[in-house]
């Protein structure tokens, strides 16, 4: 278990909610048994058949092992979900809430933060990213907490931007916010600076995500990270459905873990191929800019933002249009595609008007 070194100012048993800290949540008797072998006829399966008639582990412990080991933090500290989206609803769910408390999320930013607060009927404050660099407000970010804030969403490198945040920027709000920051790190593993994973024993309000859809490769297994505190995490385990990641991705992401080195690899293109679109790109007569980026993607500023995606759909090349967003206007996404892909796409702009 990691040991922190508390500050007075944040406690949790007054952030999370009463009901929470009441509730009794479900337990499976796979909970209760500790054993691995034996005759289960406690779950009501079907006992003729082979394979995957058995409920998975509801805690992901062998997963967990592993990525105890790749992350360099205790289990105890891991929550996996269905997704990240999975880890974002159970904020709002064990720190919020409905219709009194608010959070507050940094525009342009990843839209399942505000999304996910509308479902459980949070207020959102908005405190935009500054219009030059896309960095935190942090001055702003402050003023606009309230009694009521919960909740601090943080997305580096951000979505759709694709830039760091300051880690300073991130360390003056959690010395100086009572709830919880949640640092949202899906696009880590692109990044040329390190997770935030080593802070969390310092700061015990930091929340982080992470996910194996990004560099990992498995989007369609949806399978996300969060790190916190052993206190925050088992209040995660008592929210979160009995059996939230089933067997397949457990087994899947258990293997893939077995060839980090083969993803290191994966990334390292990625980077690079990253680079050369963004040169390729700014040639374009019809590209005001392109955006540094520490994620898998380019926010690319134009000209004429929905002509140029609509002339994209039309051969059949799918990209983002941001353009309708606060300071990204005029501006697509566009991730980074296999070297094929990236110069088709090149060629194919090279076509427009």
């Amino acid at each position: 278990m990691l040991n922190y070194e508390l500050k007075t100012m944040f406690e949790l048993s007054k952030i999370v909610r009463d009901n929470i800290k009441s509730l009794k949540p479900y337990s499976s008797a796979r909970d209760e048994y500790k054993g691995k072998d034996g005759i289960f006829l406690d779950a009501n399966e079907n006992s003729l058949s082979k394979g995957y008639n058995r409920y998975p582990d509801p805690l992901q412990l062998k997963l967990k092992e592993k990525i105890s080991t790749l992350k360099n933090i205790p289990s105890e500290n891991i929550f996996l979900g269905n997704g990240s989206d999975e880890a974002i609803d159970i904020l709002f769910r064990t720190f919020c809430e409905p219709g009194i408390d608010n959070v507050i999320i940094c525009p342009p930013t990843y839209g399942m933060y505000e999304v996910s607060a509308n479902i459980n009927n949070v207020n959102v404050i908005k405190v935009p990213l500054t219009s030059e660099q896309f960095q935190l407000d942090t001055e702003t970010v402050l003023r606009r907490i309230n009694i009521n804030t919960k909740l601090i969403f943080i997305c580096c490198p951000n979505n759709p931007t694709g830039n760091g945040v300051k880690w300073n920027d991130i360390k003056l709000i959690l010395e100086n916010f009572t709830g919880i920051v949640v640092v949202d790190e899906a696009y880590i593993d692109f990044a040329n600076y390190n997770s935030l994973i080593s802070k969390l024993s310092a700061y015990p309000n930091l929340v982080l995500l992470q996910t194996f859809s990004k560099a990992w490769g498995m989007a369609g297994l949806r399978v996300g990270m969060a790190f916190a505190s052993a206190e925050i995490i088992s209040l995660f385990n008592k929210i979160k459905s009995p059996y939230n990641i089933n067997a397949v991705s457990q087994e899947i992401v258990l293997k893939a873990l077995e060839r980090k080195d083969e993803v290191v690899g994966f990334i390292e293109i990625i980077k690079t191929e990253r680079e050369k679109l963004r040169t390729e790109l700014s040639t374009l007569s019809f590209v005001a800019k392109v955006y540094p980026s520490e994620a898998n993607f380019l926010l690319v500023k134009t000209t004429d933002a929905k002509s140029i995606y609509d002339f994209l759909v039309s051969k059949q090349i799918i990209v983002r249009d941001r353009s309708k967003i606060e300071l990204c206007e005029g501006c697509l996404r566009i991730t980074i595609g296999t070297k094929e892909e990236n110069e088709l796409l090149l060629k194919t702009l090279k076509q427009y008007k």
